[in-house]
């Protein structure tokens, strides 16, 4: 059986070719269970010979964009395909890579032993085989979000495969205390809190009554869950998006009673049961060679406890995954990988002697990746250049992708 298969279509104005490799499940025994990650290869009709740039998504736990037309859907991809061939990356276990699932039939510790081979230490590990299965020599990485902590992982443990490194939203912390990481994205969460309500002070009220219908068991989602205030309260997490604050305010407003609000509400809860990495192993992405011990839980400000019409934001609970029919199969495992000790995610003697060019869009105000933390990693890193900017909102490539990009290949470059 071949390690690396491929295929090839034409779609209005680009050339997909699509790439399916065989890895092991765990790095450290090449010759253990294999799993497949699959990559897209994204080119302009005329831009197949271009370099590539990785694209590595947020998440952890979301496969990588797919594009439909051309102009390119993600609206970004346009200007990335001015100079690159761009290889949309679906993450192990997540799109066509080899699906995660709940891992039914085994025992929770068993689950927890297969879960622990997906952060960014085993995708960077997957990217270098693809890297090699592809005949690339060397080629640029874009990490969003967790796309940008997997790139440093990458610029930590492998920069001699990489040209260059890009990141929006997603330098990590290093070095840091779980803790630390959750207090300061609690700071910013009540701040988006008071923001929100400055805006819409309707709905405080609103949330209120809307808290005393799910202490009555009067919500039910259309997968069967009877929604708890707690995890309603999850539906903050949007907030920190540059639209956060007005799709939170259009959920508010509908009927409580229809389908449209229990649908759109179930598809605004943020660990759901289609991506289960997001909820499983979302804390570990923090654990840079330490036990995470349910951080958010530990971590939760009083001011939360004392106010339930105040959202939390991205922070996963000893409860998320037990108050899901669909992620409950994996929420023992996910309470054994919480005593875990993880190993380190980055070298920051490696960082410090870095030569790869690199360049990073720091959103000033992120609600997601600390902004102080952010410009401490960047200045481990000699050859990476900071640009921190309160334009944008964490999904900033998203919103202004073109201009983004532009500014991040100039840095790069040495044209800023």
């Amino acid at each position: 059986m071949s390690d690396h298969h491929t295929s090839t279509v034409h779609v209005p104005g680009l050339v997909l070719t699509d790439h399916e490799v065989w890895v092991p499940l765990d790095h450290a025994k090449p010759d253990g269970d294999r799993i497949t990650v699959f990559a897209r290869e994204v080119a302009d009709v005329d831009g197949r010979d271009k370099p590539f740039l990785v694209f590595l998504q947020g998440g952890p736990g979301s496969e990588a964009p797919r594009p439909t037309r051309h102009p390119a859907n993600p609206g970004w991809l346009d200007r990335a395909l001015q100079d690159y061939r761009v290889l949309m990356f679906d993450q192990r276990g997540t799109g066509r890579s080899t699906p995660i699932g709940t891992l039914p039939g085994m025992t929770p510790q068993q689950q927890a032993d297969h879960l622990v081979h997906f952060r960014a230490d085993s995708i960077v590990r997957d990217a270098e085989l693809v890297r090699q299965a592809l005949g690339v020599d060397r080629w640029s990485v874009l990490g969003q979000s967790f796309g940008g902590f997997c790139s440093l992982t990458y610029l930590s443990f492998a920069p001699e495969g990489l040209r260059e490194a890009f990141f929006t939203g997603g330098v990590p912390p290093v070095g840091r205390a779980v803790d630390d990481v959750y207090a300061a994205t609690y700071r910013t969460q009540l701040e988006r809190n008071r923001r929100y309500y400055a805006r819409y002070p309707g709905d405080r009220d609103r949330v209120r009554a809307l808290h005393e219908r799910l202490d009555d068991g009067g919500v039910t989602l259309p997968n069967g869950d009877v929604l708890s205030s707690r995890r309603f309260r999850t539906i903050g997490s949007g907030l920190g998006m540059s639209d956060g604050a007005e799709q939170l305010h259009y959920l508010l407003e509908l009927d409580w009673a229809s389908p449209m609000f229990r649908h759109d509400l179930a598809a605004a809860l943020p660990f759901q049961g289609r991506n289960p990495l997001y909820a499983a192993v979302h804390e570990a992405c923090y654990a840079d060679g330490v036990t995470t011990g349910w951080s958010a839980q530990r971590m939760l400000p009083e001011e939360f406890a004392a106010d339930e019409t105040l959202f939390t934001g991205e922070h996963v609970f000893p409860w998320s995954l037990g108050e899901d029919r669909e992620l409950a199969p994996l929420a023992e495992a996910a309470d054994l990988l919480a005593s875990y000790a993880w190993p380190r995610l980055y070298d920051e003697e490696a960082l410090r002697s870095c030569d790869v060019p690199a360049a990073a869009a720091i959103y000033a105000e992120d609600a997601y990746v600390d902004r102080a933390f952010s410009e401490e990693t960047a200045a481990l890193v000699p050859s990476l250049r900071p640009w921190v900017t309160n334009e944008y909102e964490h999904n900033g490539l998203r919103a202004g992708g073109d201009r983004i990009l532009t500014h991040l290949f100039d840095l790069a470059r040495g044209r800023r």
